[in-house]
């Protein structure tokens, strides 16, 4: 049903655009192919453009286009100022660019601090000799007493995180894949070359990046060895060590403030990140006096248990390790993150995108997520992910998340007219152009509230006021210049009754079914699965 604008809801002036945006993440390779390659590209993205504005987005993140050997998703980079062929050209970038933009969307690009390919240029000068010009742009060690690595660390895709080199007669660091050997931030010349890698897409025209990895950036000076993971128990090798040593050290920091003051010579433009540790660690990446991050990304809503006390604890302690002045972010899916729908089931994601479009900040949804898309099965001949290759038998997988859009019920899913690069879920699953002729689909709920937030600035900007959550119901207000809005969700599959008394107007239900009307001094019965979100324009608080 059509939101109605409260004219006494304006937004306020001076905010950054980040903070009144819903923000739509695309692994562009498996967004929509234009050449029958089996690969999204860019042509593809741009023919798609109709469909974000449809939908209503205000930015899209971009998983890596840069020139790659594509080992892992693009993450190790050949040639930071190059388009991957795969998906076109520089000229092709400018144009979507301009088309984004024009059609009143902006563009975040995924920016990879931490290491290159093993094939970028850099690297290849730095292993040619402990003498060549950039020899210590990478981390490089002696061997120890016997001859094997320096110390103990640990790869995150399993084995040593040493790799030695004949050439130089000396060890590399890789927190990652061995052919994505980790730059040296501690040399300014590393962070200057970066810095450029910035400007050179900021001047093009990007509004942002989001920063990869940006927790690892700095590793122990002194090549401390890590201590054993008391927890170990059952989890992968690479988790049998506390990192101590490799995350999250303190200089990271000031890594991270550098790169924000890249970004702030030039305007409007945002740095986001993945970040590490518990909630209470994230408002260490928002920076004090000097600026660090602008949204910290907080998977909280995808990690917590799904129920009402495990939610509104997850909230709150979020909102509590939240700096002053500091601005929520809150994601429900990822490149690397389990699809939240095979965890929770589509008619609870109803609920779920309730919550995210509800809750006082930058909501992040992932491409998928609002058509429901769970885990795509992925037959272990095709399995391309190398976390599942070289991991192999700890659920590890990332490819389920990673599959092809499917568009509509045809073969490949109007993804491709060839070999899609990744499985797409059978023919009959879930897609968008069901989706789209289906009034009452999570695809129109998604697309209601996108426009509902984008038409009220109480839930937008509003103060978020906690209620105590009971009888299965997560319930909190947004309040804004005297208006409020009660946001009451059913985190059970069957009714419950919201026990206090309400007056005001239902704006919307995710069963999209329930008449936008007055609402006079009555308990609220929600069905099964059901949010509901009423409003009223008068002073005071709905209990």
């Amino acid at each position: 049903m059509k939101a109605e604008r409260d004219d006494d809801c304006s937004a306020r002036d001076g905010s950054p655009w980040w903070q009144s945006a819903v923000i739509y993440e695309i692994a562009l390779i498996s967004f929509q192919d234009s050449d029958a390659d089996g690969k999204g590209d860019l042509t593809g993205l741009m023919s798609r453009i109709d469909y974000l504005k449809w939908l209503g987005v205000d930015a899209i993140w971009l998983t890596p286009i840069y020139k790659s050997p594509f080992r892992d998703l693009g993450y190790d980079i050949s040639d930071y100022r190059a388009i991957d062929p795969a998906f076109g050209s520089l000229d092709e970038f400018d144009k979507l660019l301009a088309a984004l933009h024009q059609a009143g969307i902006r563009l975040i690009l995924d920016l990879v601090p931490n290491h290159t390919a093993d094939d970028h240029e850099w690297f290849v000068e730095s292993r040619s000799s402990p003498s060549s010009a950039k020899a210590d742009w990478y981390i490089w060690a002696d061997a120890a007493e016997n001859g094997g690595p320096p110390n103990n660390w640990l790869s995150r895709f399993g084995g040593s995180a040493w790799e030695w080199c004949e050439a130089r007669r000396q060890y590399y660091y890789h927190s990652f894949l061995v052919e994505q050997p980790d730059l040296n931030w501690r040399n300014p010349q590393v962070r200057s070359a970066i810095a450029d890698v910035m400007r050179f897409w900021l001047d093009r025209g990007v509004d942002g990046f989001r920063v990869d990895a940006s927790a690892v950036l700095i590793k122990d000076a002194h090549l401390r060895d890590n201590p054993a993971n008391p927890d170990a128990q059952g989890k992968p090798p690479p988790q049998r060590q506390t990192p101590v040593f490799t995350d999250d050290r303190p200089e990271t920091m000031q890594c991270i403030e550098f790169i924000r003051s890249v970004i702030d010579e030039y305007p409007e433009r945002l740095l986001c990140g993945e970040v590490q540790g518990k909630t209470d660690r994230i408002g260490h990446f928002y920076g004090t006096e000097r600026p660090r991050l602008h949204l910290p990304l907080n998977f909280a809503l995808l990690d917590a248990p799904w129920n009402a006390l495990s939610l509104q604890a997850a909230i709150d302690a979020y909102f509590n390790a939240l700096p002053d002045g500091a601005w929520p972010v809150w994601v429900i899916g990822g490149h690397d993150k389990p699809r939240i729908a095979s965890k929770i089931g589509e008619a609870q994601l109803r609920v779920l995108a309730m919550l995210l479009m509800t809750l006082r900040g930058t909501p992040f949804i992932y491409m998928g997520d609002e058509i429901g898309r769970k885990r795509v099965p992925i037959p272990p001949d095709q399995v391309q992910d190398p976390f599942e290759r070289l991991v192999p038998g700890y659920g590890l997988c990332r490819d389920p998340e990673r599959a092809p859009m499917r568009w509509d019920d045809t073969a490949n899913g109007g993804f491709s007219d060839g070999r899609p690069w990744l499985p797409l879920d059978p023919a009959g699953s879930t897609n968008v152009t069901a989706q789209q002729n289906d009034d009452s689909s999570i695809l129109m709920l998604f697309r209601a509230l996108l426009r509902l937030r984008r038409e009220h600035a109480c839930l937008r900007e509003g103060d978020y006021h906690p209620l105590r959550s009971q009888n299965d119901i997560l319930a909190f207000e947004r309040v804004y210049e005297g208006h409020h809005m009660l946001i009451v969700l059913n985190i059970a599959d069957e009714p419950r009754k919201w026990p206090s008394q309400v007056s005001g107007r239902v704006l919307l239900s995710t069963h999209l079914d329930r008449a936008s009307g007055a609402l006079a001094a009555a308990s609220v019965l929600l069905r099964g699965n059901e949010g509901v979100i009423l409003s009223r324009s008068i002073p005071g608080s709905f209990v």
